[in-house]
């Protein structure tokens, strides 16, 4: 895939890629230190360890480059128990709540939460959200920058860069959805294709 791309950011920008060649990799254990880091992982185990769900699999902390993501339920879920969580989440507010002990607990360490999907988090540094890769496109001077998200309410992975004045923001559903709305602006006379 980053060979049919100019550029290609993952991990909230925080990998870069350009014509196919790694250019930038960020790491946040070099940023937030080990200490930090290792407070942080406790506190989300800990916490999920006195959560009482239905149904509890595995991968609850998946360390990422440029991020964590925390899955109370566990990112190994299936399917039918995703959707079993994310109804859940809806009337208990799951991650919600979590978001804000994390808040509290960690309030000044320079991190930030976001939603992601229907079953996980974002834990980030400040400044590593998806807006990060805009300082990279801004030395090229494009016109336009669209961006396509699903998250894009107050709170979302997506919110920031989907609202940033740098940005055209489009908020979407599903690939297929992405794809046709990528049609409909780039390529009108093949939109109903």
């Amino acid at each position: 895939v980053i060979d049919k791309f100019d550029y290609v950011f993952a991990e909230n920008g925080t990998v870069q890629y350009k014509n196919g060649q790694l250019v930038s990799k960020q790491a946040i254990q070099d940023h937030l230190g080990e200490e930090l880091l290792q407070d942080l992982i406790n506190f989300c185990l800990n916490y999920m360890a006195l959560l009482k769900l239905p149904k509890k699999r595995g991968t609850f902390i998946e360390f990422r480059n440029g991020m964590l993501n925390i899955s109370p339920i566990g990112r190994s879920c299936t399917p039918e128990e995703r959707i079993e969580f994310s109804e859940l989440d809806k009337k208990e507010r799951i991650r919600e709540k979590f978001v804000a002990a994390l808040q509290r607990e960690f309030a000044g360490k320079g991190l930030r939460f976001s939603r992601g999907g229907m079953i996980s988090f974002d834990v980030f540094p400040e400044g590593w959200d998806k807006r990060y890769c805009l300082n990279v496109l801004d030395d090229e001077r494009f016109d336009t920058i669209h961006f396509f998200g699903n998250e894009t309410t107050p709170g979302g992975n997506d919110y920031e860069i989907y609202d940033d004045p740098r940005t055209v923001g489009h908020s979407v559903q599903s690939p297929q959805d992405t794809v046709q709305r990528c049609r409909e602006i780039f390529f009108p006379e093949r939109a109903n294709e």
